[in-house]
């Protein structure tokens, strides 16, 4: 194979990886406070967009999906309930299946309860995951607009798994100050 022939082919293959890369791996910025600490305000992350073709979101799972009240805005959150599952909360704590789902990421800024009457906040369902559906919260709870919310998502709505943070900052564009601890780091 002749010099120029091997270059052609080297820039193609790249060009070709350039654009494989681009439909499989989408990036998004964090705008709001609702998966704190897992993402904060200002972190920067890729999500896998091709992953749910080929595996089942399980428990635990960081998506990105359509809003279901509004398809053209995206929101990220974590699966807490799969197809089947019975998902509950009382005074925030979560049940899944009847036992207590203990997520490490959980965080509750607010220590006041707010009754299920008012608001299903802190004590929601049981709610039962109908098929080709998930159960998602934001990991900072009191500040999450989400499933106890609007109820489920639906899998034609997921748009992947988000799995690494690529830039962080803290601060509005012109003063920022890179959170040089968040870059880099993969989303549990």
């Amino acid at each position: 194979m002749c010099k120029t022939t091997k270059i052609i082919v080297f820039f193609s293959a790249l060009f070709l990886l350039f654009i494989l890369m681009g439909l499989a791996f989408k990036p998004y910025r964090m705008p709001v406070d609702s998966m704190e600490n897992t993402l904060q305000v200002g972190d920067s992350f890729l999500v896998n967009s091709c992953f749910y073709h080929f595996y089942d979101p399980q428990r635990g799972d960081v998506v990105v999906f359509e809003y279901p009240e509004d398809p053209r805005k995206d929101f990220i959150k974590r699966v807490i309930g799969v197809p089947g599952d019975v998902v509950e909360g009382k005074d925030k704590k979560v049940y899944v299946n009847g036992k207590l789902y203990e997520n490490p990421h959980e965080v509750h800024k607010e220590l006041e309860i707010i009754p299920k009457e008012q608001n299903p906040r802190d004590t929601f369902g049981p709610i039962v995951v109908p098929e080709n559906s998930y159960f998602v919260m934001g990991d900072n709870r009191d500040r999450s607009y989400d499933s106890r919310f609007w109820k489920f998502v639906r899998r034609d709505q997921l748009k992947g798994l988000a799995f690494i943070k690529y830039w962080s900052i803290d601060g509005p564009w012109y003063k920022f100050n890179i959170r040089w601890r968040n870059i880099g780091r993969l989303i549990d």
